[in-house]
């Protein structure tokens, strides 16, 4: 790093899509070895812009939503398990909120992230009463509704020993309440990389 002290920052081209995707410039890319490559150097710096670090050069990353996102890797009938886009493994899940979208998102150790579309119903299992026990579906979607209304609702996500309270919350302040910039911007008079 010593050695390139001034390489400007990039700003446009890097994307993170709601399935955690990484994109170039609107493509995804398809080659598993580069994707592996940016989410191991995947990071955010003091005023909440995420980034790529590639050698001595920030790669700063726009975002579809919020900059994880989260995948179940449990197998059926086991403790709920979770990972990162990134593949590092959730630990501990924090909190947790329904948008008004519809999307879940968790509060983990590794930061805020939403759940991937796809794994959705995976987490019905996992959706609890205040007295840990599942709900039957056409209770769940009413109780999934009211929070999307953002109306408060008894809803639990049970994580290994954990019950965790899900919450109503608007996606327009996600963002500045959990402290992420979504598309980072060049500063003024700094030098472009092309």
């Amino acid at each position: 790093m010593a050695k390139w002290p001034n390489v400007p920052a990039v700003f446009g081209w890097l994307s993170l899509d709601r399935r955690g995707d990484w994109l170039i410039k609107g493509d995804r890319i398809a080659h598993p070895a580069l994707s592996a490559y940016i989410s191991r150097n995947y990071e955010h710096d003091d005023e909440g812009r995420w980034f790529f670090q590639n050698g001595p050069q920030r790669v700063f990353v726009a975002l579809d939503y919020t900059p994880l996102v989260y995948r179940i890797v449990s197998a059926d009938n086991e403790p709920l398990a979770l990972a990162c886009h990134t593949g590092k493994p959730v630990a501990m899940v924090r909190a947790a909120w329904l948008d008004d979208n519809g999307t879940l998102l968790l509060q983990t150790e590794r930061g805020i992230g939403l759940v991937h579309d796809r794994d959705l119903c995976l987490l019905f299992p996992y959706l609890i009463d205040a007295n840990g026990t599942p709900l039957p579906e056409d209770v769940l979607a009413g109780i999934l509704d009211r929070l999307q209304q953002k109306r408060p609702a008894p809803l639990w996500l049970k994580f290994h020993d954990a019950h965790v309270r899900i919450e109503a919350i608007l996606s327009a302040a996600v963002p500045g309440r959990f402290g992420f910039v979504v598309r980072p911007q060049q500063p003024a008079g700094q030098e472009q990389c092309c």
